[in-house]
């Protein structure tokens, strides 16, 4: 099984209405072993629908996207760079339908994801198999507090991965940057959680 991390950073938190302006991914083997990264900005369509809140949080403007490429030509350097990755053909289009998405509250990033295919009238090709870190931090955190062991204060990925000694180095938020976070938060605990057991 491969997993490929995805983040997104958009004009605001609508999808459908809002855009993806940057998009990091990571892809990792069954063995959480980095394959390869990607990253790049987006220019949106809609310039007039940036939001001003959302602007404070990943610290991008309208000026640092001018020289960005719009969302149809980012789609197939996507799935490029995904089967370059994993050194199958351009053809081999199938093989995404194998991978894991995984990401933190995972489902942002696919609905922005699904809607800029269909803004760049390209198939969904992944399947509907995720890995969502806040939902296994959450079980994860539940088993270590009833076994009285310390948890962090909050399941956002700043907290999680701070628990973890983790930290962003960049101010604002990095699609890549929180997808190779994420991707480390998600190794440990499916590591840390093999040492679990029933008892009878």
């Amino acid at each position: 099984m491969k997993y490929l991390v995805i983040d997104v950073e958009s004009t605001g938190l609508e999808p459908g209405y809002h855009e993806i302006i940057q998009l990091g991914a990571c892809l990792f083997d069954e063995n959480w072993n980095e394959l390869g990264t990607f990253l790049t900005n987006v220019y949106p369509i809609h310039e007039d629908r940036f939001s001003i809140p959302a602007m404070g949080i990943h610290q991008l403007s309208l000026y640092d996207l001018k020289d960005a490429p719009m969302i149809y030509d980012v789609i197939p350097k996507f799935e490029s760079w995904i089967l370059r990755t994993l050194k199958k053909p351009e053809t081999a289009r199938g093989v995404l339908r194998e991978l894991t998405l995984c990401g933190q509250s995972v489902t942002f990033d696919i609905n922005f994801l699904h809607f800029a295919y269909r803004e760049a009238k390209y198939e969904w090709p992944f399947s509907s198999r995720v890995l969502d870190l806040h939902i296994l931090a959450f079980y994860y955190f539940t088993i270590l507090k009833n076994n009285n062991m310390p948890t962090p204060k909050s399941l956002s990925l700043d907290g999680i991965a701070e628990y973890f000694g983790l930290k962003r180095k960049s101010e604002g938020h990095n699609a890549l940057e929180d997808a190779l976070i994420t991707a480390k938060c998600i190794a440990i605990i499916m590591n840390e959680s093999k040492k679990f057991k029933i008892q009878p």
